[in-house]
C-alpha cells in the first residue's frame, strides 16, 4: 500500500493530466455528436476484431472435433452407399450386408516390396482380420494382424497382395498384383487376349471374394501388353488412391463372412 502512495505521489502531475485528459475528452464527444459518431464507429470496430479474433481462436481449436464429426458422417454416407449398390446374397435377409469403421492411419510405408499400414483400430474395436480397408477413392489393403488398440494392413503395393479385380465396362475379371516398382501403379494379370478395353478404361473390384464388395473403384488401365505366351494381358493400373498421402480410412466389414466361409468349407 505504501509503495502505490509512493508511485500516485511521485506521478501526481502526470496522473492529474490523464485524469484531465479523460474529464476534457468526454465532454468534448457528449458534446459533438460527430466525435460522438466517430469515437463509437470506432469503439465498435475494436470490439468487432477483438471478437472475431477469439472467435478464430476457439474455432481454431474446435477444428480437430469438427473433422472428427465430418469423418463420422462421411463414414455413415459411405455405409448406406455401399449397401445400397451392392446386393446381398440372400433374400431374406433384411439387414445390411456390409459394416464399415472408420479409422486413422498412424504408419504407413510405400517404398519397400512389401508395404504395410498401420491404424488405430483393433481388437477392442471388433476388427479382425481379412478385413478389407478402403477409402473414398479407392481399395487401401487387406488388415493380416490385430492387437488390441492396432491392426496392421497389407497394402496393395505389397508383393504378396493379391485382390480379386475386373475391367467395369465388361466384368472380365482377373488378379490384382504388384510389380514392386511404381508406388501409384499396380497390375491387373490373367485378362484373356480375346477381351476388349482401352487405355482410361476403370478397374474396380469383382466382388468373387468374401473381403471386397463389388465395384468399389482401383484404377484406370493406363497400359497393357501381353504376357510371354501371347494368351493373357498384363494390364498396368494407375490406382485412384495416392498411397504415399493416406490418412482417412475405412474398415470393411462382411457381416455375412462366416455363414458364406460356412457354406463354403461345406463338402456335402
Amino acid at each position: 500500500m505504501q509503495q502505490l502512495l509512493n508511485f500516485i505521489f511521485k506521478n501526481r502531475s502526470f496522473l492529474l493530466f490523464l485524469v484531465l485528459f479523460g474529464a476534457s475528452l468526454t465532454l468534448t464527444i457528449r458534446s459533438h455528436d460527430y466525435h460522438k459518431s466517430q469515437f463509437l464507429g470506432s469503439a465498435n470496430q475494436i470490439t468487432g476484431s477483438i471478437h472475431h479474433l477469439f472467435s478464430s481462436i476457439g474455432d481454431y481449436f474446435n477444428l480437430k472435433e469438427q473433422n472428427a464429426i465430418l469423418f463420422e458422417e462421411n463414414n455413415r454416407l459411405k455405409q448406406l452407399e455401399l449397401n445400397s449398390l451392392t446386393p446381398t446374397p440372400l433374400p431374406l435377409n433384411t439387414g445390411h450386408q456390409y459394416k464399415l469403421t472408420p479409422a486413422l492411419v498412424v504408419k504407413n510405408s510405400y517404398k519397400s516390396p512389401q508395404n504395410y499400414l498401420t491404424i488405430n483400430k483393433g481388437n477392442r474395436d471388433n476388427i479382425k482380420v481379412e478385413f478389407g480397408v478402403v477409402t473414398p477413392n479407392g481399395i487401401v489393403g487387406v488388415i493380416d494382424k490385430t492387437s488390441s488398440k492396432y491392426a496392421r494392413v497389407v497394402s496393395v503395393l505389397n508383393a504378396k497382395s493379391k485382390i480379386n479385380a475386373k475391367l467395369k465396362q465388361s466384368n472380365h475379371f482377373g488378379t490384382l498384383e504388384w510389380n514392386g516398382k511404381s508406388s501409384n501403379t499396380v497390375q491387373l494379370y490373367d485378362i484373356q487376349d480375346l477381351v476388349n478395353f482401352s487405355v482410361g478404361d476403370t478397374i474396380v473390384t469383382s466382388g468373387y471374394s468374401m473381403i471386397f464388395p463389388e465395384n468399389i473403384p482401383i484404377g484406370t488401365v493406363s497400359s497393357y501388353r501381353l504376357n510371354d505366351t501371347k494368351d493373357l494381358y498384363i494390364i498396368d493400373v494407375k490406382l485412384f488412391n495416392d498411397m504415399s498421402n493416406l490418412k482417412h480410412v475405412h474398415v470393411i466389414e462382411n457381416l455375412d463372412l462366416k455363414e458364406l466361409e460356412s457354406l463354403n468349407s461345406n463338402n456335402e
